[in-house]
């Protein structure tokens, strides 16, 4: 008999397999393949995809029945037994013709002369025209007015293919149907003339049409309203010779018509008291109406295509507000930037700015460690280094590889070690809190190493009494890859340049977990470090700002870190941020409508970091897709003008942010390179955060894998002297 056990365990793991992706990654990429297809909709009805402009020159005229050269202006080759034949419109009526609509500026106006002097015509419409404004064809059916076909994107389909012609047509009958609810049998070639100008070319395809079931609609009177000659010539042009009828060929479309309307106010009361009838086409000719109800599934397709484009449309409209919002956006933040972090360099490098007596008293460095034996040695090493009094304390939180036994081998004076149960990286802060003996606490990552002045710069501002913690200076100390060179670029223009900015607005976001202090009595007033979220050290910040407490940046208090090296490292990395963000934003909403420090707070700084944090960044991707959109469908050179532009302010911004910091310009070469493929990479971790907030989704912390690129450093004359171009402690 079977053991049941292993077929239970195969089928666990075929069901593991089959797990599905789950919502928060399929969200942001059906997000981008709609908003791909509806660009390229979009670019579609504007005839900026699929649109042929080419124009056939007159041809030989051989090929063409004579009775279709000389006959009339509606050409009926339907028949596949019987020659084509023409028909003329009956003495004093008159069909008048409108090209290229709707437009949504002259057709109504049009309509409303017609209907004003209760006269009827035929609307010739584009599928394009017709999809993007499908209550004007309603409108012109409700009225009585006929509508025929001319084509979808306004190809000469003399150069196109049977294929190609029938899309034409029936993308051209679904946009009727969808706005109006008919199929047409009525058919105008663009470009087309008389009859007698029928050539070679254009013959095959009326005949080809004509076995689709259409009837070909020319005109014998040329109103040359296009040309815009003038009101009077217009309605001269227009008026058929000794009560002939006529089929009249103007325009509500194609650009401004003012002369045409116009026109048709002198015009239509002019003919009428001459004996003129003004007539749908198959009125005239007696013929039963071109026109035929959709139903069913080809109705409901049509109205799904119509929506379709009108949600392309608005998309593109709110995407243009976007673009305009996440522009000011920018500016404004560089700006602001710019001038206040100059504000803040300025002061705090003054000769005579102090922050009080300075200060001497020894502090403790917590060190919270989860499995982190390659870097730990090189962390704990440069803070023995210091040039400050200290003690250490490494927290180690139930590490599996020996990071523990590590330290304790390495018997350094005033390191000591507290081991618990893996718990998370507040609790083990807590813990190490709880541990510490003095009453400024300094907080390090296990994979940073300090500069030896850097705990003394740290702690320096705790001088001033209102202050309840400070911001050091992180940066990348492998970043002689492409992803470190990004993150590089990153940290000291999107961080330090930032936390410029906040000091001065005095709503600095986050203390960074690789290089931060707190007075320990601010820290026991917020209740230590909060588990209730993923970005822990945002989090206390914003508690610490809502108690009263002044966060400040010590420009110099250097922290050296590992930034993530592959793509999958970095995404998990920053997705853990973004929602940790959103979390404690979330989390301390009830400080906008708070009074004192914490209304403060929440009314300034918590907007603030919301909106350049969370929703500006969301927005920025929109740049660079309207640059694609740009070089694909056009205008190509403003667009790629406008992209540089952008570009440039980043560089200035960012040049500037390594002046203050004192580093190599060197690395903004990648500067371009980070702007088209990595801020794409944060965008979508952005949106990936934001699908697994709005659906409630649990992220649990993500361990970065590290390899002890970042030693200590060791000093140096030139650090000694504040202007070392590259003081990185790499391996």
């Amino acid at each position: 008999m079977t053991n049941p056990a292993p077929r239970g365990r195969h089928h666990r793991k075929k069901q593991s397999r089959r797990r599905k992706l789950p919502m928060r990654y399929m969200l942001p990429f059906l997000f981008l393949v709609a908003l791909l297809a509806m660009l390229m909709l979009r670019g579609y009805v504007h005839s900026e995809i699929l649109a042929d402009h080419r124009i056939q020159p007159p041809a030989a005229t051989d090929r063409v029945p004579e009775q279709v050269l000389e006959g009339g202006p509606v050409i009926d080759a339907r028949s596949a037994t019987e020659p084509a034949k023409t028909l003329r419109i009956p003495d004093h009526r008159i069909v008048l013709t409108f090209d290229d609509g709707p437009d949504p500026v002259w057709t109504p106006r049009v309509l409303d002369e017609l209907k004003k002097h209760h006269a009827h015509g035929v609307f010739f419409v584009t599928g394009t025209m017709a999809s993007r404004y499908p209550g004007l064809v309603e409108r012109m059916v409700k009225e009585g007015h006929e509508v025929g076909l001319h084509t979808f994107n306004h190809p000469d389909l003399s150069y196109q293919s049977t294929s190609r012609i029938d899309w034409e047509l029936s993308q051209n009958q679904l946009a009727l149907a969808g706005a109006a609810g008919i199929r047409t049998s009525l058919f105008r070639p663009p470009y087309s003339s008389f009859a007698d100008a029928m050539d070679d070319k254009s013959w095959p395809v009326t005949q080809y049409v004509g076995s689709r079931g259409y009837l070909t609609v020319v005109n014998n009177t040329d109103s040359e309203d296009w040309k815009r000659p003038g009101v009077g010539v217009i309605s001269k042009n227009a008026t058929p010779k000794n009560g002939k009828g006529a089929i009249v060929l103007m325009h509500d479309s194609g650009g401004d018509r003012s002369q045409t309307v116009a026109a048709l106010g002198h015009f239509l009361p002019k003919m009428q008291e001459k004996g003129y009838e003004f007539t749908n086409l198959t009125d005239a000719l007696g013929a039963p109406s071109a026109h035929t109800p959709v139903t069913g599934y080809a109705l409901w397709k049509g109205k799904a295509f119509v929506t379709a484009v009108g949600v392309s449309e608005h998309i593109t409209d709110v995407m243009v507000v976007g673009l305009a919002v996440i522009g000011v956006l920018v500016m404004a933040r560089f700006g602001l930037m710019l001038v206040l972090s100059f504000a803040h360099a300025r002061r705090v490098r003054r000769r005579d700015f102090s922050w009080g007596e300075p200060l001497t008293r020894p502090v403790s460095v917590l060190v919270p460690a989860f499995n982190e034996s390659k870097c730990i040695a090189n962390t704990v090493r440069s803070l023995v280094a210091s040039d400050y009094p200290l003690e250490v304390i490494v927290i180690d939180d139930g590490s599996t590889d020996g990071t523990a036994d590590l330290v304790d081998r390495m018997r350094l004076r005033h390191v000591r070690v507290v081991r618990q149960r893996n718990a998370g990286k507040p609790a083990a802060l807590n813990n190490g809190i709880a541990h510490a003996r003095y009453d400024i606490i300094v907080m390090m990552d296990g994979d940073t190493v300090f500069e030896p002045s850097t705990v003394r710069e740290l702690v320096q501002p705790f001088a001033d009494p209102r202050v309840g913690a400070v911001a050091g200076n992180a940066k990348v100390g492998n970043r002689d890859s492409l992803i470190g060179a990004w993150q590089h670029i990153e940290y000291v223009m999107g961080f330090n340049l930032d936390r410029r900015m906040y000091d001065m607005l005095r709503c600095m976001p986050t203390i960074p977990g690789a290089v931060g202090a707190f007075r320990r009595d601010a820290l026991n007033r917020i209740g230590g470090m909060s588990e209730d979220t993923l970005a822990e050290d945002t989090d206390v910040t914003m508690a610490l700002h809502r108690d009263g407490w002044r966060v400040v940046y010590a420009e110099n208090a250097r922290a050296w870190t590992e930034a993530p090296e592959s793509v999958q490292q970095l995404w998990s990395q920053r997705y853990r941020w973004s929602y940790g963000t959103m979390q404690a934003i979330w989390k301390h909403r009830r400080a906008v409508i708070e009074r004192g420090p914490s209304g403060r707070f929440g009314r300034v700084g918590l907007p603030f970091v919301a909106l350049f944090m969370v929703v500006a960044p969301l927005l920025a991707p929109l740049i660079d897709v309207f640059l694609l959109y740009g070089l694909v469908f056009g205008p190509t050179e403003p667009t790629v003008v406008a992209w540089l532009g952008v570009l440039m302010l980043q560089a200035v911004c960012a040049a500037y942010a390594f002046r203050l910091d004192r580093e190599r310009m060197t690395h903004l070469l990648s500067l371009p390179l980070q702007q088209v493929l990595y801020r794409q990479l944060m965008y979508v971790v952005l949106l990936q955060s934001w699908i697994t907030a709005l659906t409630g989704g649990r992220l649990r912390w993500q361990k970065l894998r590290r390899t002890g690129a970042v030693e200590a450093p060791r000093a140096t004359p030139r650090q000694a002297t504040g202007h070392s171009t590259d003081r990185r402690p790499v391996a």
